[in-house]
């Protein structure tokens, strides 16, 4: 029989946990000795062992306190569902310190080789630093929130910058940013891009991710922050598209 700070000692938990768990109906407290200690058995370590191991494999105390009554196999179910449940978030941790440990690296999102070769193609074809730079950080943001959809999304659009007279649009985009809002050539360039999506994509239908999302609203409102000039085509294509 041992008393309960050497309990603690043994299981690895403090004194306090064991008062918790009696306070909780999940370990029996027994009985005192003459001294008016309580005086632990084997029985309890194990019980103790049993308990510990599940709280710290998450499950709730009101759930290991209905547990602990449970009958075998209901036991053995429990435990394998909290072993899936534990799979399930190791390699949720795994991913989690991957990218941590690109993030220390100072590589928030590795991108596909092909991603990064078209980026180092956007210079050669004329596009500014700003809208190179832009362009890596967008993408990142896609493939890290969207990483089923991404590829689709950038080769549609690599297809896009394929075509010379295309990418002619997004030259002009991109040297668009330092106009005034007012400027007329932000008009014609509003109903040119507006006329090569239709083209493309038909009258009704426009490019989306296959699954509802805030992404590429917020893709659109980060571009358009960086200016007015850019803000007021985007309200102009959107109108023309929603007419």
């Amino acid at each position: 029989m041992i008393t309960i700070g050497q309990l603690a000692t043994y299981i690895g938990v403090s004194t306090k946990t064991i008062r918790v768990y009696h306070d909780k109906g999940l370990l029996p407290e027994p009985d005192r000795d003459a001294s008016g200690y309580r005086r632990y058995s084997a029985n309890d370590a194990i019980e103790l062992i049993k308990i510990r191991t599940l709280a710290e494999a998450g499950v709730p105390l009101a759930r290991i306190r209905d547990l602990r009554s449970a009958a075998d196999e209901e036991f053995r179910q429990e435990l394998r569902e909290i072993d899936d449940q534990l799979t399930v978030r190791i390699r949720g941790l795994r991913a989690t310190q991957r990218r941590l440990r690109r993030l220390a690296d100072g590589d928030l999102a590795p991108l596909p080789t092909e991603v990064g070769d078209h980026l180092e193609h956007l210079a050669g074809w004329g596009f500014t630093p700003r809208w190179v730079d832009l362009q890596r950080d967008l993408w990142i943001l896609v493939f890290a929130t969207h990483p089923d959809h991404a590829l689709t999304l950038f080769r549609d659009q690599a297809d896009i910058l394929a075509d010379p007279a295309l990418r002619q649009l997004f030259l002009d985009y991109d040297h668009a940013h330092d106009l005034a809002p007012d400027d007329p050539r932000i008009g014609t360039l509003a109903h040119r891009i507006v006329e090569a999506t239709r083209h493309r994509y038909g009258p009704d239908e426009r490019p989306e991710l296959d699954a509802p999302s805030d992404i590429p609203a917020l893709i659109q409102a980060t571009v358009n922050a960086s200016s007015p000039a850019w803000q007021r085509l985007d309200t102009l294509i959107r109108a023309r598209l929603d007419a």
